[in-house]
Parts: structure tokens; C-alpha cells; sequence
């Protein structure tokens, strides 16, 4: 039923936009959602990360590698990771219960939200990320 709302909200706000413009929005609005549940405790609702602890995504430069971003967020890191500098040593969990279309709208939300990229990352991207 909370997806009923975003959709909503999509159909009415996006009633005068193309049809890519509509679906970037219908997948900002589900990875948002997938972020808010999945990735906001550690890495916060800003992206801003979680002082020592958590790399921010943010104005990371991890974010530059979007394979590894998709491999990291389905199964997940463990050991040291430098991020714009700096180390982190707290292992992230696998999100195996994701499915690609989870995983394709978090990554258009982040990649919207933190790298201004304006497009969509589809589940075919993800998929071949995985292999």
C-alpha cells in the first residue's frame, strides 16, 4: 500500500514529463525508499556517513566504480576501505535479499542524489554487474 502513494505522486507529478523522465523518478522514489530501510543506519539519510565509522557516499569517489558499488551492495565488504582518503574498517553486510530491480532503483537513487547523474541504472546493468 506505501507504494501506492509513490506511484501517486509519480503519475500526477509526471502527467507533462516523457516516459523516461517518469520511469527516473518512479526508480528515484523506490530506491529511496530501499536506501531508508537498507543503508540509512550506517550511511545515514544525508549520505553524509557515519563519522569513523561509515564511509560517506556523498561526494565519494567510491561511487566511481558503480560494478563495484552493485557487487557491494548485494554481497556486501569486509577488511579496509580507503574512501576519499580515508579508511574505514567496519564491514558492510550482504544485501542478498535484494532483488536487481531493488538494487537498480538504490543505485538510481544514489548515483541522482550524490553523483547529479540523471539517468537510470537498469536491472539489465545490475545483472551483468553480478555475473
Amino acid at each position: 500500500m506505501k507504494y501506492l502513494k509513490y506511484i501517486f505522486i509519480v503519475v500526477v507529478l509526471g502527467s507533462c514529463q516523457s516516459p523516461e523522465k517518469v520511469k527516473l523518478e518512479q526508480y528515484y522514489i523506490g530506491g529511496k525508499e530501499v536506501y531508508d530501510q537498507n543503508c540509512a543506519n550506517c550511511h545515514q539519510k544525508d549520505g553524509k556517513g557515519l563519522q569513523n565509522l561509515y564511509p560517506p557516499l556523498a561526494g565519494s569517489d567510491y561511487l566511481q566504480n558503480k560494478t563495484q558499488v552493485i557487487r557491494a551492495i548485494k554481497y556486501g565488504l569486509s577488511g579496509e576501505l580507503k574512501v576519499n582518503g580515508k579508511v574505514y574498517n567496519q564491514p558492510m553486510p550482504a544485501n542478498s535479499q535484494l532483488q536487481n530491480l531493488d538494487i537498480a532503483e538504490l543505485v538510481t537513487y544514489m548515483y541522482t542524489e550524490w553523483q547529479n547523474e540523471q539517468k537510470i541504472t537498469t536491472v539489465e546493468e545490475v545483472a551483468k554487474a553480478l555475473q
